[in-house]
């Protein structure tokens, strides 16, 4: 049976004080706002520079952290009372070896920090999620902190797909499932009922990127349309991780030439659904939930 990620819930208990360990993009801030919305204003670790995208994150009680100095991660929560974290956003910059401080701390933490680096992006935060609870702390998923953020099931917007949209929203969403099964990405392009660009390590933004390239290719020289699907993984870590999209995805595959995206509802966010529909509506997109 698929666990859909709207199906936990937490309990915001008096005194709960919640981490939020931020990477890239806009769902740190919007994780931090609901907390403080909540009444239980968090701590934030800001993850290198990746957070340098949510600057308003620093009016929150912060430290940041870079990789090198993950051993740390556990007694900086503690110390500042953190019982509960929240993994937001991606981390997409791998520690370099050089540059980590030699500590007791960091030799007992070796093994799982080789373990997690040879290890695709949802072994690395399934091995980081068991650390995490190996230390006492409680990890909960974005939207269970903000699940109004969870992608709805059916069209979002004003434009629907036609009936080769949904050709290619089914061809494209197998495409993502067969290489989530391999832990290689969430999303695929499709078409004309055919997937043409796999999502790999550059994300997928770099996917998009790539199928704008793509369509001065002679193959694809005269395709018109085509979707973005993005998908979990079957094996997903649902507290972390999960495939996002917000108004900055429907630009970009705007300018790639596509039609609209799939998003896989209850297990997908979606960031600033008014303004993502705003700019849908604005670049003639379709954007839908899928099963």
């Amino acid at each position: 049976m698929t666990i859909r990620a709207s199906d936990r819930r937490i309990d915001l208990k008096p005194g709960t004080r919640f981490g939020v360990i931020a990477g890239e993009g806009r769902l740190p801030l919007d994780v931090a706002d609901q907390l403080a919305a909540n009444g239980t204003p968090p701590f934030i670790v800001l993850a290198g520079n990746d957070a340098q995208t949510a600057p308003r994150l620093r009016d929150f009680d912060h430290a940041e952290l870079p990789p090198e100095r993950i051993a740390e991660l556990v007694s900086l929560l503690k110390k500042n009372r953190v019982s509960t974290v929240v993994l937001s956003g991606a981390i997409t910059r791998r520690p370099n070896w050089r540059s980590f401080r030699p500590s007791m701390r960091l030799l007992g933490l070796v093994p799982t920090i080789a373990k997690a680096l040879v290890q695709g992006d949802d072994g690395l935060l399934r091995i980081l999620v068991r650390h995490l609870e190996s230390q006492g702390l409680t990890v909960v998923g974005a939207h269970e902190i903000a699940p109004q953020l969870l992608a709805p099931l059916g069209a979002m917007t004003a434009i629907k797909p036609t009936k080769g949209d949904a050709r290619d929203l089914e061809a494209a969403l197998k495409a993502a499932k067969a290489i989530g099964a391999l832990d290689i990405g969430q999303a695929a392009v499709a078409i004309g009922g055919r997937v043409i660009a796999l999502e790999g390590i550059e994300g997928t933004d770099g996917l998009l990127e790539r199928v704008a390239g793509l369509r001065g290719h002679g193959r694809l020289a005269n395709a018109q349309r085509g979707v973005l699907v993005k998908c979990a993984k079957p094996e997903q870590e649902l507290r972390a991780d999960l495939p996002t999209v917000g108004p900055d995805t429907v630009f970009r595959a705007h300018q790639a030439g596509l039609a609209g995206i799939g998003v896989e509802a209850e297990r997908s966010l979606v960031l600033d659904l008014p303004e993502l529909q705003a700019e849908a509506e604005r670049l003639g997109l379709f954007v839908v939930g899928l099963r």
